[in-house]
Protein backbone atom coordinates (compact mmCIF):
# COMPACT_ATOMS: atom_id res chain seq x y z
CA UNK A 1 0.00 0.00 0.00
CA UNK A 2 2.02 2.99 -1.08
CA UNK A 3 -1.39 5.32 -0.64
CA UNK A 4 -4.28 6.01 1.46
CA UNK A 5 -8.14 5.67 0.62
CA UNK A 6 -9.07 8.53 2.71
CA UNK A 7 -6.96 11.15 3.60
CA UNK A 8 -8.35 10.81 7.17
CA UNK A 9 -6.02 7.91 7.29
CA UNK A 10 -2.85 10.64 7.21
CA UNK A 11 -4.09 12.38 10.34
CA UNK A 12 -2.94 10.18 13.16
CA UNK A 13 0.76 8.75 12.04
CA UNK A 14 1.11 12.73 11.14
CA UNK A 15 0.37 14.12 14.57
CA UNK A 16 2.48 11.06 16.18
CA UNK A 17 5.67 12.23 13.46
CA UNK A 18 4.50 16.48 14.53
CA UNK A 19 4.75 14.71 18.29
CA UNK A 20 8.13 13.55 17.74
CA UNK A 21 9.56 16.32 16.33
CA UNK A 22 8.41 19.14 18.42
CA UNK A 23 9.44 17.20 21.53
CA UNK A 24 12.88 16.65 19.99
CA UNK A 25 13.08 20.13 19.18
CA UNK A 26 12.22 21.48 21.88
CA UNK A 27 13.29 18.68 24.59
CA UNK A 28 15.52 21.20 26.36
CA UNK A 29 13.37 23.58 27.38
CA UNK A 30 10.39 24.04 29.61
CA UNK A 31 7.22 23.81 27.56
CA UNK A 32 4.09 21.71 27.60
CA UNK A 33 3.76 20.32 23.75
CA UNK A 34 -0.13 19.66 21.87
CA UNK A 35 -0.69 17.73 18.94
CA UNK A 36 -3.72 17.13 17.88
CA UNK A 37 -6.08 15.84 15.04
CA UNK A 38 -7.87 19.37 14.37
CA UNK A 39 -9.50 18.19 10.95
CA UNK A 40 -13.29 18.80 11.99
CA UNK A 41 -13.01 22.38 14.19
CA UNK A 42 -11.54 25.06 13.42
CA UNK A 43 -9.03 26.65 14.54
CA UNK A 44 -10.39 29.35 17.51
CA UNK A 45 -12.25 26.52 19.12
CA UNK A 46 -9.03 24.56 19.38
CA UNK A 47 -7.36 27.62 20.69
CA UNK A 48 -10.13 28.41 22.74
CA UNK A 49 -9.79 24.71 24.39
CA UNK A 50 -6.69 25.22 25.44
CA UNK A 51 -7.03 28.73 27.15
CA UNK A 52 -4.70 30.36 24.34
CA UNK A 53 -7.36 32.21 21.59
CA UNK A 54 -6.15 35.80 24.25
CA UNK A 55 -2.79 35.23 21.91
CA UNK A 56 -4.15 34.79 18.43
CA UNK A 57 -7.00 36.84 18.36
CA UNK A 58 -7.00 37.25 14.52
CA UNK A 59 -8.47 33.40 14.58
CA UNK A 60 -11.62 34.42 15.70
CA UNK A 61 -14.31 34.22 13.29
CA UNK A 62 -12.42 32.71 10.65
CA UNK A 63 -13.45 29.30 9.27
CA UNK A 64 -9.87 27.78 9.18
CA UNK A 65 -9.85 24.45 10.04
CA UNK A 66 -5.92 22.89 10.08
CA UNK A 67 -5.91 19.20 9.68
CA UNK A 68 -3.20 18.82 12.37
CA UNK A 69 -2.13 21.68 14.73
CA UNK A 70 0.91 21.41 16.88
CA UNK A 71 1.31 23.49 19.85
CA UNK A 72 4.34 24.60 22.28
CA UNK A 73 3.11 26.26 25.05
CA UNK A 74 5.77 28.18 27.53
CA UNK A 75 5.37 30.47 30.45
CA UNK A 76 4.05 33.50 28.64
CA UNK A 77 3.95 32.52 25.16
CA UNK A 78 2.82 29.90 22.59
CA UNK A 79 4.26 28.87 19.41
CA UNK A 80 1.80 26.91 16.51
CA UNK A 81 2.45 24.60 13.92
CA UNK A 82 0.36 23.43 11.25
CA UNK A 83 0.21 20.31 8.98
CA UNK A 84 -2.05 20.36 5.39
CA UNK A 85 -2.56 16.18 4.43
CA UNK A 86 -3.46 15.52 0.99
CA UNK A 87 -3.86 12.22 -0.46
CA UNK A 88 -3.72 13.61 -4.44
CA UNK A 89 -1.10 14.97 -6.01
CA UNK A 90 0.03 18.83 -4.24
CA UNK A 91 -1.70 21.25 -6.44
CA UNK A 92 -1.25 25.25 -6.21
CA UNK A 93 -4.89 25.52 -4.32
CA UNK A 94 -3.64 23.32 -1.56
CA UNK A 95 -0.25 25.39 -1.27
CA UNK A 96 -2.42 28.77 -1.05
CA UNK A 97 -5.16 27.78 1.20
CA UNK A 98 -1.72 26.74 3.69
CA UNK A 99 -0.04 30.11 2.88
CA UNK A 100 -2.91 32.01 3.50
CA UNK A 101 -3.73 30.18 7.07
CA UNK A 102 0.34 31.17 7.43
CA UNK A 103 -0.06 34.83 6.39
CA UNK A 104 -3.10 35.02 9.06
CA UNK A 105 -1.74 33.44 11.85
CA UNK A 106 1.64 33.42 11.61
CA UNK A 107 2.74 30.18 13.09
CA UNK A 108 6.09 29.26 13.95
CA UNK A 109 5.97 26.44 11.33
CA UNK A 110 3.83 24.83 8.50
CA UNK A 111 3.79 21.35 6.46
CA UNK A 112 2.37 20.89 3.26
CA UNK A 113 2.16 17.04 2.58
CA UNK A 114 0.66 14.78 0.42
CA UNK A 115 0.46 11.00 0.29
CA UNK A 116 0.73 10.88 -3.56
CA UNK A 117 3.43 13.43 -4.82
CA UNK A 118 4.55 17.08 -4.72
CA UNK A 119 2.26 16.90 -8.00
CA UNK A 120 2.95 20.47 -10.30
CA UNK A 121 4.47 22.04 -7.04
CA UNK A 122 7.86 19.99 -7.92
CA UNK A 123 7.81 21.89 -11.05
CA UNK A 124 7.03 25.35 -9.69
CA UNK A 125 9.65 24.65 -6.42
CA UNK A 126 12.33 22.76 -8.42
CA UNK A 127 12.77 23.26 -11.69
CA UNK A 128 11.39 27.30 -11.71
CA UNK A 129 13.24 27.24 -8.67
CA UNK A 130 9.79 29.62 -6.59
CA UNK A 131 10.97 28.51 -3.01
CA UNK A 132 9.87 32.20 -2.76
CA UNK A 133 6.34 31.21 -2.92
CA UNK A 134 7.09 29.37 0.83
CA UNK A 135 7.74 32.45 2.26
CA UNK A 136 5.44 33.50 5.36
CA UNK A 137 6.07 35.90 7.96
CA UNK A 138 5.65 39.62 9.85
CA UNK A 139 8.51 41.97 9.47
CA UNK A 140 11.71 40.80 9.09
CA UNK A 141 11.19 37.27 10.21
CA UNK A 142 11.17 35.51 7.12
CA UNK A 143 9.59 31.84 7.48
CA UNK A 144 8.81 28.90 4.66
CA UNK A 145 6.36 26.84 4.93
CA UNK A 146 7.83 22.76 3.78
CA UNK A 147 6.70 20.86 1.53
CA UNK A 148 6.93 17.27 0.94
CA UNK A 149 5.80 13.55 0.35
CA UNK A 150 4.40 11.51 3.32
CA UNK A 151 6.04 8.44 3.34
CA UNK A 152 2.28 5.91 4.29
CA UNK A 153 4.85 2.69 4.78
CA UNK A 154 7.50 4.26 6.96
CA UNK A 155 5.04 6.68 8.32
CA UNK A 156 7.17 9.92 8.06
CA UNK A 157 8.32 12.47 5.65
CA UNK A 158 10.58 11.38 2.45
CA UNK A 159 13.45 13.64 3.35
CA UNK A 160 14.43 13.54 -0.51
CA UNK A 161 11.41 15.23 -1.62
CA UNK A 162 11.01 18.44 1.66
CA UNK A 163 11.07 22.04 -0.10
CA UNK A 164 13.38 23.75 1.37
CA UNK A 165 15.79 21.52 2.05
CA UNK A 166 16.19 20.86 5.81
Amino acid sequence: MSNVKFEVELYQPMCVWLQQKLTDVYRNQKCQIIVEDSHAITLDKVLTKHNLIAQYPQAVGLDIQIDVTGIVIFSHKSELFFIEAKKNALTLHDLGQLWAYCKLIDPQGAYLLSSHSLGCLDKILKNLNREDMLDFGKQKTIKKMCVGKWDVLRKTIDNNSIVPKI
